[in-house]
């Protein structure tokens, strides 16, 4: 083995990367809290009025526990705070805000955004600051590493904690005072304007339009930017009032996805027809939208079939009143069914299945009026889909697992490269950190491989995990990331061994680090 394998992500410019990269970046915040969105949309479907419980509970005990986690009040000589309220205002904007902070300045900078967010919070009392949040924690982050920037390595021994803390705090105090008297009621009016913007498009019907936008982000990625900075955060508000919001299937809606892969299924030839099939599994039932980006690539006249069937999805959610208690994350039709609010089933389950046939329906004519061509171009060895899916990879900024996989179906090395050798480390390694942007999904899967096959190899006492690149803190001995992102893990973690994949289910580069740490234990013992 000789180097390790390196690539300088490309440089990006342009509208499109720099929506995409705030888009990430909102992303980032707002997927680690989600399993604290799905907390709160159980306790919200369950003890609201019209929740699954309610206040009409035959049972005194639920009584009494939905009385208590709705709102405040006093039984007995106690006082009781309702749990609703309180997380929805509090407990997730805080959770966001210190995402955020952490992201930039590491975990006193998650300190100082979440101080900050509670002046915006406290600012603007009876709004949901998701959005304040968004802003407060993240910028406080940033005032807080320009403001240590100059004394930073010139402070003498057994004063850096003093400074440090001292530093922190005199920024969180001013920056929750300026989120106080400034940012909260910017906020506030911004968040009207959203709220109010949105509520005419629902009640005039015109909100179905809104697929127009949002179907063709998704393909280019750039829906990430609308659906965690506006559905999102509207939508909560939505769901602490009346108990659902339509919002969040706007975007999460599997739909779509499904109907355009099953009428390629159906309609398609050659590679797309061969991989539909097991693409929709993936889409429908895990929730990986981006698997059907590459058809729509390859064929871009489909994109109306999945405009029609978001459309309809929404449409549909309008005239039932029906929609979910909290983000369906990833959008699988699970997390649909379970975040979808008690009485919205019927229009939750129409939305999905009208959505899939309009799509199939539109999408159909599309492909039967290009079968011939396609034939004749498969024939001459014309493959649309293994460019589409490298134009995806692209578009997204990083290798896929799931869209590599995808290309190895194709039978095709579209946007593969040689694997690169593995360079060998010279100090011993205890502990293996799989690095992805959000820290979930794709790098939790590459842990999990890899301590598998070291395992299998009887390697025990080896530590392997997951996080996201933000969150290195460079104590780990061997940083794994996706070539992509190997110089963004160096930055953050300069002294660990880096070794880079181009695909995180099945790197050849796992079993040269299997060998690598073997050889160090045989050597120690």
């Amino acid at each position: 083995m000789t180097t390790t394998s390196t690539t300088a992500p490309a440089s990006g410019g342009g509208v499109r990367v720099r929506v995409q990269r705030f888009g990430t970046f909102l992303s980032g915040m707002i997927m680690p809290n989600i399993a604290a969105f799905i907390a709160w949309g159980i306790i919200t479907a369950l003890f609201i009025d019209k929740g699954w419980v309610g206040n009409d509970g035959p049972i005194e005990a639920w009584q009494w526990a939905d009385s208590a986690i709705l709102g405040g009040g006093v039984i007995g000589d106690t006082q009781y705070t309702g749990l609703v309220g309180p997380i929805i205002n509090y407990l997730l904007p805080l959770l966001i805000a210190f995402t955020g902070g952490r992201m930039v300045h590491g975990h006193r900078g998650g300190v100082v955004g979440a101080v900050a967010a509670f002046g915006v919070i406290i600012g603007a009392e009876g709004t949901v600051m998701f959005l304040g949040a968004m802003i407060a924690g993240p910028l406080t982050a940033l005032i807080l590493k320009y403001v240590e920037k100059p004394w930073q390595g010139k402070i003498k021994p057994g004063f850096e904690m003093l400074v440090d803390n001292f530093s922190a705090g005199f920024v969180a105090f001013f920056a929750s005072l300026a989120a106080f008297f400034w940012l909260a009621p910017v906020m506030k009016w911004l968040t009207d304007i959203l709220g109010g913007a949105v509520g005419w498009l629902v009640e005039t019907g015109l909100i179905p339009l809104a697929s127009i936008i949002v179907e063709p982000a998704k393909v280019l990625f750039l829906n990430n930017a609308i659906n965690h900075g506006v559905f999102t955060p509207l939508g909560t508000d939505q769901s602490a009032q009346t108990g659902k919001s339509l919002l969040f299937l706007i975007e999460a809606n599997p739909g779509p996805g499904l109907g355009l892969l099953m009428a390629i299924t159906v309609f398609g030839v050659g590679a797309a027809r061969a991989t539909a099939p097991g693409a929709a599994v993936i889409q429908f039932l895990g929730g990986i939208h981006e698997v059907y980006f590459p058809y729509v690539l390859a064929k871009p006249v489909l994109i109306l079939g999945l405009i029609a069937g978001g459309a309809t999805g929404v449409l549909t959610n309008v005239i039932f009143q029906s929609g979910l208690v909290a983000p369906a994350a990833p959008g699988s039709i699970f997390a649909v069914l379970f975040q979808t609010a008690p009485g919205s089933h019927l229009g939750v389950i129409l939305s999905v299945i009208l959505a899939a046939a309009v799509t199939f329906v539109v999408c159909m004519p599309f492909l039967l009026a290009t079968r011939r061509r396609d034939l004749e171009a498969e024939a001459a060895g014309g493959d649309k889909l293994a460019a589409a899916i490298a134009q995806t990879e692209a578009n997204k900024g990083k290798k896929s697992e799931h869209l590599s996989n995808l290309a190895a179906r194709t039978g095709s090395t579209a946007g593969a490269s040689a694997p690169a050798a593995t360079a060998v480390a010279t100090t011993p390694i205890q502990n293996i950190v799989f690095a992805c942007d959000a820290g979930m999904g794709s790098s939790a899967m590459g842990a999990s491989v890899l301590r598998n096959k070291l395992k299998k190899a009887g390697i025990e006492d080896v530590t392997v995990t997951n996080a996201a690149i933000a969150n290195l803190d460079g104590t780990a001995d061997l940083v794994i990331t996706q070539q992509q992102l190997t110089d963004r893990a160096k930055g953050k973690s300069p002294n660990s061994f880096h070794v880079s994949v181009d695909n995180f289910m099945n790197a050849p580069q796992y079993e040269e680090v299997v060998e690598m740490v073997k050889s160090q234990k045989e050597q120690t013992e």
